[in-house]
């Protein structure tokens, strides 16, 4: 397919920040939900792939975004409307957080990813430069216990930039099917959206 006919978002919005699914937003769209450990880019890929500088608030402080945030998402591709709720969950891992309120992290996002209906697709993002981060391995080990039939799991690496040549040749290699951006040169994100379309629409560009 050419890259004009990549669906791209004309809109994007953010909506609401939650806590935990009792105070959600209601499940009137297909979600797509995006995780990965703190700092390692969740904010600048939804930036990225909305086009919008400043849509997901980044914090110089990994671990300080402690909410569920929640934005609508409007793709117009051929002629017709399409919209998606993108889900920017908590960062995991990152050590200097009080235990009680790690444990409170925890307990809110377990019940949310199990639970939440909406959910259709599960991008987890993994920095490029750490791909056997034995945090990131148990997150999708755990997740795919409980995969629906109508959900998806993708993995993207982030920060593909730092890394050489041979490096990215052989982290293919060991992680297929998975997608590598870069935030930075504004690369890869056209595969996430066509993935997008694939999970929720059922659209195979």
């Amino acid at each position: 397919m050419s890259i004009s006919e990549t669906p791209r978002p004309v809109e994007a919005q953010f909506l609401k920040s939650a806590q935990s699914l009792k105070d959600s937003l209601d499940e009137s769209h297909s979600e797509v939900v995006f995780l990965g450990r703190s700092n390692v880019g969740k904010s600048s890929t939804i930036n990225l792939l909305t086009a919008r500088k400043n849509l997901a608030k980044s914090s110089s402080t990994p671990g300080k975004t402690q909410l569920i945030n929640f934005f609508d998402v409007k793709y117009k591709w051929q002629e017709e409307d399409y919209t998606v709720r993108f889900v920017d969950l908590p960062g995991f891992g990152y050590a200097k957080v009080s235990k009680s309120l790690k444990e409170i992290w925890q307990k809110n996002l377990v019940e949310f990813i199990r639970r939440r209906i909406a959910i259709r697709l599960f991008i987890h993002l993994r920095d490029a430069r750490h791909p056997h981060a034995k945090i990131d391995d148990e997150v999708e080990a755990y997740i795919k216990e409980f995969l629906r039939p109508d959900q998806r799991y993708l993995t993207v690496f982030t920060k593909i930039d730092k890394l050489k040549q041979k490096e990215r040749a052989a982290l293919k290699r060991e992680f297929p099917g998975s997608i590598m951006i870069s935030n930075l040169k504004k690369s890869g994100q056209d595969r996430i959206h066509r993935e997008i379309f694939k999970s929720i629409f059922g659209v195979d560009l």
